[in-house]
């Protein structure tokens, strides 16, 4: 079987070799160019004692062409699955085939083992490569940035694409057998991977763990070190709920309700800051409500380890059906 399912793949696998070997290449040079231009930067300031304002600046590390060709990556751990996973059971079934494979001295099980295992392997090593040089790449753009928890730059580095190429993996395979037909199997993998994987991104993630809430002072605001994932932030009341008054955007505060007793205050004077002190005097406090830059691989294992449990799933449903499916 092993032979069998590497005669079926190997000119898939060997396309898949040359268009990695191509983005390894251009990420290397263009991130070598990053990292000189990054160090540089670093080697200026530390003589000038100016590095604290170098993070977040707009230091400009890479062209947008290839920001965009890095982010395009967070598509690479679903495509084996479109490819490999969904046509592997849908097909032989939609053309007929199973009734020969499935009938000579290898049971339709052990099939399914070996395929599985085998495009299990190739999709996660081949997630994990690419992972691996845009995680590099992206070094110098995480340290200037500090937003290695926002989508498209947690999702794409590290350990979680090899999750998420697995998951694939696993829907196609469990798409394709349960439908019977490609085509449809494709379409249910790229709608389950894209609503699962933005469903983790905006709600699943800021909830892994309790996140820390701080209270400040109006006057003294406070922001948290490091790439910190914001749960949520406002103002609360001496009361510690939110100002019930109108919001304040007439008055170009961003939308933060302001209490009737400043809105005078603000009237008086359009800049928003000069309605901070009122606030603060009437017992009005800041909160941020974060999870710190410390849980950042806390929070990659566990999101690795839910796809990965989630795609466990999928192949016992698979393996279950199969084996009660008439040949």
């Amino acid at each position: 079987m092993t032979w069998v399912t590497w005669r079926q793949y190997r000119y898939q696998g060997a396309l898949v070799a040359v268009l990695f070997a191509v983005l390894a290449v251009v990420l290397l040079l263009t991130g070598l160019h990053a990292a000189q231009v990054w160090h540089s930067a670093l080697a200026g300031c530390a003589k000038s004692g100016t590095c604290a304002s170098l993070v977040g600046s707009n230091l400009s590390l890479s062209t947008p062409a290839f920001v965009t060709l890095v982010v395009a990556t967070s598509a690479v751990p679903v495509l084996p699955g479109l490819f490999w996973g969904a046509p592997m059971v849908a097909q032989e079934l939609e053309t007929g085939t199973h009734q020969f494979a499935w009938t000579q001295s290898i049971t339709r099980l052990r099939w399914l083992a070996v395929r599985t295992g085998w495009l299990l392997l190739g999709a996660a090593v081949l997630a994990g490569a690419v992972s691996a040089v845009v995680t590099w790449w992206s070094g110098p753009s995480n340290a200037l940035t500090v937003d290695a928890f926002q989508v498209n730059r947690f999702d794409i580095t590290d350990i979680v694409p090899v999750g998420y190429a697995i998951f694939a993996m696993a829907l196609g395979i469990c798409a394709g057998t349960l439908l019977r037909r490609t085509v449809p199997a494709l379409a249910v993998t790229l709608a389950g991977f894209a609503g699962f994987r933005v469903l983790t991104a905006l709600w699943l993630r800021p909830h892994y763990m309790t996140p820390v809430t701080v209270y400040y002072k109006l006057t003294a605001p406070f922001t948290p070190t490091g790439s910190y994932l914001e749960v949520s932030q406002g103002i609360l009341g001496p009361n510690g709920q939110p100002p019930a008054a109108q919001t304040a955007s007439s008055f170009g505060f961003n939308g933060v309700q302001v209490p009737a007793v400043c809105q005078q205050s603000m009237s008086s004077n359009p800049n928003p800051q000069a309605v901070l002190p009122c606030l603060a005097a009437h017992g009005y406090r800041g909160y941020v409500t974060y999870q710190p830059a410390s849980r950042f691989w806390a929070f990659q294992g566990i999101e690795t380890g839910i796809f990965v449990v989630l795609a466990a799933a999928l192949l016992a449903v698979t393996f279950w059906v199969l084996q009660r499916r008439d040949a």
